[in-house]
């Protein structure tokens, strides 16, 4: 068997062997599985493609001839309206459904990600990839909620591992097949790959999801808070890229003073898009949250950062980076479905702080990268990263859900999408803002690669601040 089918072969193995444990899981019903199969497959998708494409932006960079700082707006476009947009039509499917919201989510995810690879611009791409966010935003805004729907209490850490645990199996495959597709088919076969899987799930979704999960059937549509929000959203996340420049922290303080209206808005509506005392009366939800934000802004923008060190200071191709970055993901995905399972019988709080902490552990690693350094250390590094975020995000997840009434699953499942694709929109600001501090808008060329170092070093040190400080966040939650 040649190279290309060995790695076919081996990434489809582990995908339809986790497929198989899904639907053979004997503690639970044979349809939850169904419908848990069907939801793994769509959790698959978007981290997938995020990740995949990390190990191709230097050929759409090529392709298209953009600077690294536009480079970054391919992901940060997407991540910037699904977050936007997450929270309203989790609000939306309480209305209508969560099965429709979530069918049509994916399949507008699919045709806008068929139509990435026909773009013919940068600007049309990064276009693109924001209407696929608006997408991503109903798949993930109702996916958690009906998973917690369909299993009760006592099988939900299991079932949110497996899940979770699918998720970090797709960020394994991203690099490992992104890195494969895009060396022998181009960038553009990541996106086609992708939008097949997706109409395979909405076909999917009508045979195996049984049930509307309608919350709050016959109220109004929260449209001014819904504005106000998206707005605010905007202003910070957009903001917060364009640090240091005053232009930042004009957007950034129209954010904040958005958000104030927003929270004394909702407090007086009768049906509002989200119920502020959730954040405000809530403690465990609020600080599982915002733990959950500080998680992903500390963590997200690692394997954008690693994959130009490898490709412009490493020199090694796609294919192989991608290979190299897989570690971390394939740990996670172990120590997901470990966590999960733990999470049903020891406090999850504990297990998401531990967590964490050993995520502090692998960063502080990252602070000494050098041209130098050996590729297996930083796979320590990785692995640290790994076993870290595995242990942390199922429970974390379970702390999140179990924390509400039935009635508010949509709109907690909504947060937790909301904290994860801003806390990346963040992680990729702060991999922006330190780019362009060091670098500006020059291409990585051998004579600017002291100045990227600079910046990946500076990133990494953010990284752990704000790591540290979800630490606290979390070992706090539980205390009165």
């Amino acid at each position: 068997m040649n190279e290309r089918g060995k790695i076919i072969f081996l990434v489809s193995a582990a995908f339809f062997l986790l497929l198989h444990k899904i639907m053979k899981t004997k503690e639970l019903d044979i349809q939850p599985n169904k419908a848990l199969l069907v939801l793994c497959m769509s959790a698959f998708l978007v981290p997938f493609m995020g990740s995949a494409l990390n190990l191709a932006l230097p050929e759409i960079g090529k392709t298209f001839s953009l600077d690294v700082v536009t480079l970054t707006w391919t992901a940060t476009a997407y991540l910037l309206s699904s977050a936007i947009f997450q929270i309203p039509f989790a609000r939306w499917a309480d209305l209508i459904g969560r099965k429709k919201v979530y069918t049509l989510g994916v399949f507008i995810f699919s045709v806008t990600t068929f139509l990435c690879g026909l773009a013919t611009s940068g600007e049309m791409l990064i276009v693109l990839r924001f209407l696929a966010g608006m997408g991503s935003a109903m798949l993930f805004g109702t996916n958690t909620a009906i998973l917690t729907s369909i299993f009760p209490a006592n099988q939900r850490g299991k079932a949110l591992g497996i899940n979770t645990s699918v998720v970090y199996l797709s960020l394994a495959a991203g690099p490992f097949l992104g890195g494969f597709l895009t060396h022998y088919w181009g960038w553009q076969s990541i996106f086609y790959v992708s939008a097949a899987v997706g109409f395979v799930v909405v076909l999917l979704s009508f045979f195996f999801l049984k049930g509307e999960w309608i919350e709050a059937k016959g109220e109004k549509f929260d449209y001014i808070g819904s504005i106000v929000y998206g707005l605010g959203l905007l202003g910070l996340i957009y903001g917060f890229t364009q640090l240091p420049d005053w232009e930042g922290f004009l957007f950034l303080g129209i954010g904040m003073v958005l958000f104030l209206f927003f929270a004394y808005y909702e407090r007086r509506y009768t049906s509002p898009v989200f119920n502020v005392n959730l954040i405000s009366k809530n403690r465990i939800f609020a600080l599982s949250s915002l733990s959950a934000l500080i998680n992903y802004a500390a963590t997200s923008a690692v394997a954008f950062m690693l994959s130009l060190y490898l490709q412009y200071i490493g020199g090694f191709d796609a294919r192989t980076a991608g290979l190299i970055l897989i570690s971390q993901a394939c740990i996670q995905s172990v120590f997901s479905l470990i966590s999960g399972r733990l999470s049903d019988k020891i406090p999850p709080s504990v297990l998401a702080t531990m967590g964490m902490s050993i995520i502090v552990v692998g960063l502080t690693g990252m602070i000494f990268i050098s041209p130098e350094m050996p590729v297996s250390v930083l796979i320590v590094f990785l692995v640290l990263l790994g076993i870290g975020f595995g242990i942390f995000s199922s429970p974390n997840t379970n702390v999140i859900m179990s924390s509400v009434e039935k009635k508010y699953y949509g709109q907690a499942s909504a947060t937790m999408g909301t904290m994860r694709l801003t806390g990346q929109a963040f992680s990729m600001g702060i991999a922006g803002m330190t780019l362009s501090l060091f670098v500006g808008g020059k291409k990585i060329t051998p004579e600017v690669h002291p100045d990227f170092m600079k910046s990946l070093h500076i990133t990494f040190i953010i990284f752990v601040l704000l790591c540290v400080i979800g630490i606290y966040a979390s070992a706090q939650r539980t205390k009165p």
